[in-house]
């Protein structure tokens, strides 16, 4: 971004550099700028047309270059360092685009199981392809080996037929071109049909030497600027690079094509894709490249994943999201073209780059101005660009007409040692102010001695956020002062509930009280730890005017002059809080635990209290109820305990006779040792019996 004005001297502050007149676009405009020049990159869409929409109806015939699958073709972008440009890519797999389709079949002598399967392959895909596009060509090649020991036999009758004598093969070949591309269908199938098996020694294969051969002859093979598919058919692997020493091949392969009469003579020394990758050439350097693709179902893809879509089919159409951001100006002047193309298709975008390395104003600079000292330079964007050999602002010195150190001494201040007070460097005679880091910070004066940001700092702002740092001094904005605009005038922070100022106990410094009465405090004074309240100061006296009761009661009259209470009926009769600004609502307690309620307020140095008339008292209590309740009481614990002691016995009851069942059913009795039992039996002995 530029300032774009002839007036030079009117922008530039003493000691500032030509650059200052770039800057970010609110920095100019702070300064004072008058009028900002302020490039933007843009797109141009040179090429658009629209993708092919078409059904396999055979009502119209198209050829290749008629039809599109990406949109659009071309673009020019112009490019600003650091500004993103994006545009979107639309691809969609044309139906009936026409295709060429190559067969490559393996004839070595391992295929011979499957050679009728592989030839019935090959025109099933011919039809099967016939009924996907109209326009389709087809074509056949073979291959076996490389030609040279140890991977075929090289005697005579080998070479002849490398079979058994059984069977007949046909010679040991690379790889044949059978069939060019072609429509012909039959003439295919006819070929197909009569190719015979061949030998060879080992069991990998020369395929890749024939698919690069396939890849690379796209004049003997036919290939048009259309989709593409190769058909690969073998049932071994393939040699590996290096494998050809074996046979004396050291030289890798060419990559070009080398059929004679479409036999390979070098040898000695798909399914249709379904997946979408976008890729693009070699960016230029500095030039980066994203993509955000938007696929089937609503899927959306970032970073690598955003270059592809997978599963599209034909009719499909999917969007691709292009963001090309330069950071620098890597060709001044000069454009770059990079393309960018589906993976396997033949379609491509080409973006045209174009950077923007200067501001238009440029274009139209004074050459020889008289501006630039009497001609010395050219006026370009309201600076001067100097002609070889003049330097300073306005190219008014020439590096050979004066001495280092006669313009040194021009950039000393007070005849002091510092060159530039070390914030910039001597040019021409004239002190040139370093850059800082930070684009809001500078130096300036005529030797660079003054800077916008050495200034005091409040609350870890600089000049407290309520003014500009000036050569190291704080401008204030209106309502601050102080060294770093710190300290409002603005009284309205100090102002009490009551409206005075500092509640009269205190005088507003800077927007805080500085209380003068010692017992008050807070940010406004009217907080007073050891004071009494409002309600608890004017009880006694409320309490005397309005009820003749109190402390005071006696010597009311004289001493609670100072106000007369009004009475109200009811507490809802009192002035409310939102009625007069400053109003406190009192409720205190007489000596008869009688509660009365009042309102004290200060209105134009004038005290207004309310009292409700009413006292609160509480009432007495109801005897009936108490000595009812208490002798229903005594009879219920009467009553309670009772019930306890008989359910105590009864439990005492049971246990006690549960003891003597237990007792009586454990109880067992000796007869013989009964001193009461006599047997009913008598027994006598004979004196005469002798035991004889």
């Amino acid at each position: 971004v530029k300032e774009k004005t002839i007036l030079i001297s009117a922008f530039l502050k003493q000691g500032e550099s030509k650059s200052a007149r770039c800057d970010e676009i609110k920095a100019l405009e702070s300064k004072g700028c008058s009028k900002v020049e302020n490039p933007r990159g843009n797109i141009t869409i040179d090429e658009n047309k629209p993708v092919t929409n078409r059904k396999k109806d055979g009502s119209e015939k198209l050829k290749p270059d008629q039809i599109t699958q990406i949109q659009p073709q071309k673009l020019t972008l112009k490019l600003r360092a650091g500004e993103q440009q994006k545009f979107s890519l639309r691809f969609k797999r044309a139906e009936d685009y026409p295709i060429d389709m190559y067969y490559l079949m393996d004839l070595s002598y391992s295929m011979k199981d499957d050679l009728e399967n592989v030839k019935n392959l090959g025109t099933d895909l011919m039809h099967e392809m016939q009924t996907i596009t109209s326009d389709f060509r087809i074509g056949f090649g073979s291959f076996v080996e490389k030609t040279v020991m140890p991977y075929i036999s090289t005697t005579p009758a080998k070479l002849l037929n490398p079979c058994t004598s059984d069977q007949n093969c046909t010679s040991p070949f690379s790889y044949k071109n059978v069939l060019s591309l072609t429509e012909d269908g039959k003439r295919f199938n006819t070929l197909v049909s009569q190719q015979q098996i061949s030998g060879n020694l080992d069991s990998p294969e020369g395929g890749f030497d024939a698919i690069m051969q396939v890849a690379v002859c796209g004049e003997q093979i036919g290939w048009r600027n259309v989709t593409r598919l190769l058909v690969f058919s073998t049932d071994a692997g393939f040699h590996f690079a290096g494998d050809g020493k074996l046979g004396g091949i050291v030289l890798p392969n060419d990559g070009k094509c080398h059929l004679t009469n479409n036999m390979y003579t070098m040898s000695h020394y798909y399914s249709l894709s379904s997946e979408v990758i976008l890729e693009n050439s070699k960016l230029p350097e500095g030039v980066s490249i994203s993509y955000v693709s938007h696929c089937k179902n609503g899927v959306s893809e970032t970073g690598d994943n955003g270059r592809k879509c997978s599963n599209i089919s034909i009719g499909d159409e999917v969007l691709f999201d292009v963001a090309i951001t330069a950071k620098g100006c890597p060709s001044p002047g000069k454009s770059e073209t990079i393309k960018i193309k589906p993976l396997g298709f033949n379609e491509e975008v080409v973006v045209v780059l174009n950077f923007i390395c200067e501001c238009e104003c440029h274009k139209s600079g004074i050459p020889n101005s008289p501006d630039c000292h009497f001609g010395n330079g050219t006026l370009e964007c309201g600076a001067c660009r100097c002609n070889e050999g003049r330097i300073g602002r306005v190219c008014e010195c020439s590096k050979d007409d004066v001495r280092t150190e006669d313009l040194d001494a021009n950039c000393r201040m007070d005849n002091g040692t510092d060159i530039c007070s070390n914030n910039g460097d001597c040019v021409c005679g004239t002190c040139e102010c370093k850059k800082r880091d930070n684009p809001e910070e500078r130096y300036e004066g005529k030797y660079c001695e003054c800077d916008n940001f050495n200034c005091d700092r409040s609350n870890n702002k600089l000049c407290g956020g309520h003014g500009r740092c000036v050569c190291r001094k704080c401008v204030c904005d209106a309502n601050y002062t102080g060294s770093a605009c710190d300290c409002p005038l603005d009284k309205q922070p100090c102002m009490a509930s009551n409206g005075q100022e500092c509640n009269g106990r205190g005088q507003c410094e800077c927007g805080v009280c500085k209380c003068t009465d010692t017992k008050f405090q807070g940010p406004t004074c009217e907080i007073c730890p050891t004071c009494p309240g409002v309600c608890a100061e004017h009880k006694n006296c409320v309490q005397c005017l309005a009820f003749k009761s109190g402390e005071l009661k006696d010597v009311c009259e004289s001493t609670c002059k100072n106000f007369k209470p009004i009475l109200v009926k009811k507490k809802e009769d009192l002035p409310q809080p939102n009625s007069q600004p400053f109003l406190t609502h009192c409720k205190e307690r007489d000596a008869n635990d009688c509660w009365f309620f009042f309102t004290y307020a200060t209105k134009n140095n004038t005290t207004e209290v309310y009292v409700v008339e009413e006292l609160e008292c509480p009432a007495g209590p109801d005897i009936i109820p108490i000595v009812a309740g208490l002798v229903a009481g005594i009879v219920l614990i009467g009553l309670a305990l009772l019930l306890i002691w008989k359910l105590l016995m009864i439990i005492h009851d049971r246990r006690e006779f549960a003891k003597f069942e237990k007792e009586k059913m454990n109880a067992k009795w000796d007869t013989g040792e009964n001193p009461i039992y006599k047997s009913a039996v008598t027994t006598v002995v004979n004196p005469k019996y002798e035991g004889k």
